[in-house]
């Protein structure tokens, strides 16, 4: 069925301007873009407040039939002599996804769509998921921050979780090529701003939570509701069927969060690496409990995953480190709960390679080097935790922290760099419009008074820093470049300049093996 103008405003209960109604139940509309210069003839251009500026002033450049916009966004297109008729609502993110949606014919609604969030652990959870469901069988779509895939196929795509007009019209592509599953990252960005309205979610799949994004969301407890959204029962996003990591208390807390719906059929997972004080109230719950890993020489870990039913299954997990098997066990809940925990399932969710997470370079040299893109404190004593289980030798890290972004977890990655390692090297990550020398000092303070013992040395470049990393190295040591994972730019002032961290430690190791 054709979306029009009347239709949209009546969803979006707004109201119409420049048009009568008996008008806009004639009006077709085929699109909806945020960017004025992308909407079609047939479209209608979104125009949302900004920080510095109003969308609405960029009106003149869409060759949309219409507009939707606010009141102070109307008032803008008037002035400007505009006639185009306009739709009118309070708020232009509130209603966008669900506006897109039904352009699109609600495409969620005929796809099993699998959500994701969490603050560490989405895109290796959601590898982990499309690895396993196309091993079964499925024709798979994937989102998040290394891109968008159909059927393993890459297309363009922006931001860990896409505006709404442009997840939805995701949707309908991938509905169009055969697919049945998507799997998502879901940020809390994409919570708060309304990118995910308008979504009919299969499965809720909640991993941690730890300080991050607090230049965003003012608090941890403001972080957590945002998360929430996915699972709050008063809300129109949470999903029929919840799966929960309850290994921290903000995971036990998400489970009481879900359980507000007697209705949600919820899966709870735990691991040996449970640091959870608080209770899980909800005596409906699946619990999954995972055993402690049996590691090889070569990181890979097999473990024992059971329910309280009884049943038992042996999880290969193709990465290292206690965080990951807890992404397996949690990929296998949500296997389980869509009905595809085979043994097809599961041998491809134990091949999975996940790009810039725990990714080992391997040059011929006598000791372990791994990419990883951990860029919270958390994350960086996880992956320096696994390390340090596996390495005879010492633990050597290069960490740095972004610019524009949460400055108070600069002391903490710091100290939680000098915590876990022997050797600390600071540099830039992504500086962006900040002085990269402040950003570096407020991290080397944390380093510093941490007062762990580790050598600390700050290298402004990042190049360098690797290189210097290498150059320390001995038989028996491990690796880590921190921070940047699978990105291959680096954000300096506004420019991005190719940089690969995984090209970067391969060179060095390549001029390390030649001067040998």
């Amino acid at each position: 069925m054709t979306a029009t103008l009347a239709k949209l405003c009546d969803l979006s209960q707004g109201r119409l301007d420049g048009i009568t109604e008996d008008e806009a139940a004639k009006l077709e509309i085929a699109g909806i873009e945020l960017n004025a210069s992308e909407v079609g003839s047939g479209g209608i251009f979104a125009a949302v407040p900004g920080t510095r500026t109003h969308g609405a002033k960029y009106a003149s450049q869409s060759k949309g039939v219409a507009v939707l916009t606010d009141a102070e966004g109307a008032g803008i297109i008037r002035q400007s002599g505009d006639e185009r008729p306009i739709l009118v609502v309070d708020s232009v993110r509130e209603v966008m996804g669900h506006v897109a949606s039904e352009i699109h014919g609600h495409p969620s609604e005929s796809l099993t769509v699998i959500g994701v969030t969490g603050t560490s652990g989405k895109t290796t959870t959601t590898y982990l998921l499309e690895g396993a469901l196309i091993a079964a069988g499925c024709n798979t779509g994937i989102i998040g921050t290394t891109g968008t895939r159909i059927n393993g196929r890459k297309v363009p795509s922006s931001l860990t979780t896409p505006e709404a007009p442009a997840l939805q019209r995701l949707f309908h592509e991938m509905l169009a090529e055969g697919v049945t599953h998507v799997v998502m990252e879901v940020s809390s960005h994409a919570l708060s701003l309304g990118r995910v309205n308008g979504v009919r979610f299969n499965v809720g799949c909640f991993l941690n939570l730890s300080q991050d994004h607090l230049d965003f969301h003012n608090t941890l407890d403001e972080y957590f509701e945002a998360k929430a959204a996915l699972f709050d029962a008063s809300g129109p996003l949470h999903a029929p069927r919840a799966v929960i990591c309850v290994d921290d208390d903000w995971g036990a807390r998400m489970a009481s969060v879900a359980a507000q719906d007697p209705a949600v059929e919820i899966s709870t997972v735990e691991t040996e690496h449970c640091t959870r004080t608080r209770p899980v109230d909800v005596s409906t719950a699946h619990k999954w409990t995972a055993s402690e890993a049996k590691v090889a020489q070569n990181g890979l870990q097999r473990v024992m995953l059971s329910d309280d039913g009884g049943a038992a299954t042996q999880l290969q997990v193709p990465l290292p480190g206690a965080f990951n098997v807890a992404n397996a066990a949690v990929a296998w809940a949500v296997l389980d709960a869509v009905g595809h925990a085979t043994d097809q399932a599961k041998e491809g969710l134990g091949q999975v390679r996940v790009p810039g997470r725990m990714e080992p370079i391997d040059e011929g040299q006598d000791f372990l080097a791994v990419v990883d893109y951990a860029h919270k404190p958390a994350a960086v004593s996880e992956v320096l935790a696994t390390l340090r289980a596996q390495t005879s030798g010492r633990v050597i890290a290069v960490v740095g922290a972004g610019g524009d972004r949460d400055r108070a977890k600069r002391p903490i990655m710091g100290a939680a760099a000098a915590e876990g390692a022997d050797f600390v090297i600071i540099t830039d990550d992504n500086p962006r419009s900040e002085d990269p020398a402040t950003i570096r000092r407020a991290v080397v303070q944390g380093a510093t008074e941490a007062h762990a013992g580790a050598t600390i040395e700050e290298i402004g470049d990042r190049s360098a820093a690797i290189k210097r990393a290498v150059e320390v190295a001995r038989a028996g040591d491990s690796i880590v470049i921190a921070g940047k994972g699978h990105e291959t730019g680096q954000d300096i002032g506004g420019v991005i300049h190719p940089f690969d961290d995984r090209e970067q430690l391969g060179q060095a190791l390549r001029d390390l093996q030649q001067t040998k």
